[in-house]
């Protein structure tokens, strides 16, 4: 875009003319009074805010400090899109840039999220970005993104409305979140009912590990393949679906079959190891990688879809987390961990009234999943044209 088709006032501007990486250090946060340690797995992608973190009283190597009003971003695996807006002081990770405006009468601190959000400084991170498992971005990098700058007063009117759009967000979040917490005191409440209890490993007639074959490239492979992303919100979501190229006898042995249950045994994140889905649709010949262990209940006395809820459970996942074994940054179960699990074994008839009330509270926590989806996808869709709109 050439400065001569702008609209009056507003200007092209390189990201670092306006904006600096902080860098701030603090090499003793205990003894500032600083609590909070971020690392990215605590940023969640396409949300600004901060919701968890670890203890300063618990230990870091971090000492890189961060405070209020500074914008996030997380220059490792970019494609994640995490970006949050800090609204408390704290360490955090050395793959987190801390940027604020050099001069809050040029840019507001409160546009800049929304800025680092867009989809052209995000091209721009992962166009700069290098390295084949873990590739980053770099301060260096991300200075040369260019982009219109609206003059102050229309910031504040645009800052406004992508604000006001976030607190709509996270009414419908914070909805979710207290739904989540219901039907887990109802799935508590029901498991601690003094029922019959047997090993895990006693109610399956198999317990599996996928294949291990390499995803094809892209456009080729014939054999369809489930990964972690397609095991998502206790569903088996087909998007970005990928494929290998397997002989028939190792098809044969990864096919899945409805009522399997899939759980995830291998993530960078704890909170995902231990996920669980249950397979119904899915296309032909479709198996699964080895960063996922298939269950197979035993049907004549588990049921696939409690076994699912049960483990999905808090009780059940506190459990589990015992057997969560951290190896080279990697979170790992093994099928041991898994059969070792000590699961209530009501009668079939009851484990299908606890099912019929689990999986009415997933249609409605789907419903809400859709909202904040569309939300999201208003408020970037904003972003991009109001920050974007700068030409006559």
């Amino acid at each position: 875009m050439s400065a001569q088709s702008l609209k009056p006032g507003w200007k092209m501007v390189k990201f670092g003319e306006v904006v600096k990486n902080a860098n701030l250090v603090e090499r003793d946060p205990e003894a500032n009074d600083i609590e909070r340690i971020v690392g990215l797995e605590h940023i969640d992608p396409e949300n600004l805010h901060i919701r968890r973190w670890n203890s300063v009283a618990d230990g870091t190597s971090f000492t890189r400090k961060f405070v209020p009003g500074q914008t996030l971003f997380g220059k490792r695996r970019a494609y994640q899109r995490k970006v949050a807006y800090a609204e408390f002081e704290g360490i955090c990770s050395g793959d987190i840039l801390t940027f604020e405006p050099k001069n809050r009468k040029v840019l507001l601190p409160e546009l800049l999220p929304f800025i680092c959000q867009s989809n052209a400084f995000f091209d721009h991170a992962l166009g700069t970005s290098a390295g084949s498992l873990s590739p980053r971005t770099s301060w260096t990098a991300l200075q040369d993104f260019e982009f219109p700058l609206p003059p102050l007063d229309e910031q504040k009117r645009i800052a406004e409305i992508l604000w006001a759009a976030d607190e709509s967000l996270v009414s419908f979040e914070q909805a979710r979140e207290s739904l989540l917490n219901v039907a887990d005191t109802f799935a508590t409440d029901f498991l601690s009912r003094g029922w019959d209890t047997k090993n895990l490993g006693k109610l399956l007639v198999d317990v599996q590990y996928g294949s291990s074959k390499r995803i094809a490239s892209a456009g080729s492979g014939t054999v369809p393949i489930l990964r972690i992303p397609n095991v998502i919100g206790g569903r088996i979501v087909l998007d970005d679906l990928a494929f290998v190229d397997l002989p028939a006898p190792e098809v044969d042995r990864y096919r899945l079959s409805r009522g399997d249950v899939l759980i995830v045994r291998t993530n960078g994140n704890p909170e995902y190891v231990g996920r669980t889905a249950v397979v119904e649709e899915l296309p032909e010949d479709c198996i699964y990688a080895s960063y996922l262990i298939r269950l197979v209940p035993n049907s004549e006395l588990l049921l696939p879809k409690y076994l699912h809820a049960a483990l999905s459970s808090s009780l059940m996942r506190r459990t589990l987390r015992h057997e969560i074994r951290s190896s080279a940054g990697n979170y790992n179960l093994n099928t041991k961990g898994i059969k070792r699990q000590v699961l209530p074994l009501p009668p079939l008839p009851k484990q299908q009234e606890f099912v019929r009330h689990f999986e009415s509270f997933e249609r409605k926590i789907s419903e809400i999943d859709s909202h904040i989806s569309l939300l999201r996808a208003l408020r970037l869709s904003i972003a991009n044209q109001e920050i974007g709109a700068a030409h006559v």
